[in-house]
């Protein structure tokens, strides 16, 4: 089923939150391309997710999430310096790899005790993570795949896989999310989508590029 969500906020976002009780799946907008969500504390929610998407266990799904505050319930060790890009950059396009919060009952896949986390700057997807919670959310395609930018994209991608999709228009794709990894001592940038290196290097300095010898 495709609800507008600018046509009918209410509706739209009421056909999410049931199909997602459900265990199903929801297409959703994000502030880069659109998204496959699923329950992230429903194993069962998970794996269709990962099989819709033509994904194995070993590529988990990032989350999510409504707020800034929810790291601390889903993440542990997290450094200032990963707390610093948070402030900065959420909601938007930066995805952070924490260390998971070792007492949630979810399985997102092969984590290695890991979660990707992002606060995506859209009002669709912000309004539904509001009502719902954290949701395991991957780019809506197959894997290999471009990503959607669009409803009719997703659509023909998944059909009757996805229960319902949520068009609020055309995504700012194709560009997706920076991705930096804070489990470690260091930040290391796993890929330089919407935010390059110079954005992230003004809140951390660590992470400016490598002078040439000269």
């Amino acid at each position: 089923m495709i609800v507008s969500y600018s046509e009918d906020p209410a509706r739209a976002l009421d056909a999410a939150v049931r199909a997602l009780e459900k265990g199903g799946l929801v297409v959703l907008p994000t502030d880069t391309v659109y998204g496959i969500g699923a329950d992230a504390f429903s194993p069962t929610a998970v794996g269709r997710l990962l099989e819709a998407k033509g994904r194995g266990r070993q590529m988990p799904p990032p989350v999510l999430v409504a707020n800034p505050g929810m790291v601390n319930a889903l993440a542990v060790d997290v450094s200032p310096q990963a707390r610093a890009l948070v402030e900065a950059f959420w909601p938007g396009a930066l995805t952070v790899i924490l260390r998971a919060q070792p007492s949630l009952a979810w399985d997102l896949g092969e984590t290695a005790g890991t979660v990707a986390l992002r606060m995506p700057a859209n009002a669709c997807a912000l309004a539904l993570l509001e009502r719902f919670g954290p949701l395991a959310v991957t780019s809506a395609n197959l894997t290999g795949q471009p990503a959607a930018q669009d409803i009719a994209s997703a659509e023909a991608y998944f059909g009757a896989d996805v229960a319902v999709y949520l068009d609020d228009g055309a995504s700012a794709g194709p560009v997706p999310s920076t991705i930096v990894d804070a489990t470690g001592s260091e930040l290391r940038i796993v890929r330089e989508g919407v935010l390059d290196r110079g954005r992230l290097a003004e809140v951390v300095p660590a992470l400016a590029p490598e002078q040439p010898n000269p």
